[in-house]
């Protein structure tokens, strides 16, 4: 019985590393896709928090203090993906206490269930969330959610948004990230030097608006396609230990069996022996 359940288990985590194996390559070229968007628009995000422009966009404007604290995480719908979620879990708890012991207010966006229940459980104070997004990320369901936050730091509810999600760096290797997403700093994105600006058509306001939104929109949206391969590559690598895990254990109980079988087979042999002798 225990073989034939392991059988079972085995044909089920074989599968999910299949299906997995299968979803990685095209959540891989997605992000590959938004990497060179993302970098280009970070580049000029990094430009315009160098320049003098006339008008100063809020999100470029750094602040004196810092009381209040933004946090989007962005994590797996499912599980069976190894300690993806459990590695950047673990970082942004311990950032997170860090930030409770400094005084700090923190309001949290939760993108993903994993995510969101844990910040649950902590008792964090979320103000929005997005689940259920599926293998295939759209813009347009994280609008709303990331509008929330950037309203918020608009609105002077907090003084700094950070983000935390997992890079993928190779399908063996994913490491947990938290970053600061405004206020801009030029320094931190690779800004050049020198005094310079830009030309702005219609004007700098409107254009400025546009594009410290789009910034943000673009790197929630890069994060969240670098998690979706992050999940694919480490359920595959989880769940093909575990079949070879199911292998192992089907032929140590197969071996027990034999030895059990072989012990009874000798036992009869020895009774039927014994009774023709007495015989």
């Amino acid at each position: 019985m225990k073989i034939r359940s392991v059988q079972n288990t085995r044909k089920i985590t074989k599968a999910m590393e299949m299906v997995a194996a299968a979803k990685m390559r095209k959540a891989q070229d997605r992000m590959r896709m938004a990497r060179p968007y993302g970098e280009k628009i970070r580049n000029i995000a990094a430009h315009i928090s160098h320049a003098n422009p006339e008008y100063r966009h809020p999100f470029i404007v750094e602040r004196d203090t810092v009381k209040r604290i933004g946090l989007v995480v962005v994590t797996t719908d499912k599980g069976l993906c190894g300690a993806l979620n459990s590695n950047l879990l673990r970082a942004v708890l311990a950032q997170y206490k860090e930030w409770q012991a400094q005084g700090e207010e923190i309001e949290v966006c939760c993108i993903g269930n994993k995510g969101l229940g844990f910040m649950q459980r902590l008792g964090a104070n979320i103000v929005s969330q997005v689940v259920q997004v599926g293998d295939q990320p759209n813009l347009e369901r994280l609008i709303g959610a990331v509008k929330v936050m950037l309203d918020g730091y608009q609105e002077d509810r907090f003084d700094r948004l950070m983000l935390a999600y997992n890079r993928f760096v190779n399908t063996m290797k994913q490491e947990p990230v938290i970053e600061q997403l405004i206020p801009l700093g030029g320094e931190r994105l690779g800004a050049p030097e020198g005094t310079w600006d830009y030309i702005y058509e219609p004007e700098a306001r409107v254009v400025l608006d546009q594009v410290m939104v789009r910034y943000i929109e673009a790197i929630i949206y890069q994060a969240l396609a670098e998690n979706v391969a992050c999940e694919q590559s480490a359920r595959m690598v989880a769940m093909k230990a575990a079949s070879d895990n199911a292998a192992n254990i089907i032929d140590e109980l197969t071996l027990i069996y034999n030895k059990n079988r072989q012990a009874g087979i000798t036992k009869e042999l020895s009774e039927i022996v014994g009774g023709a002798a007495a015989v």
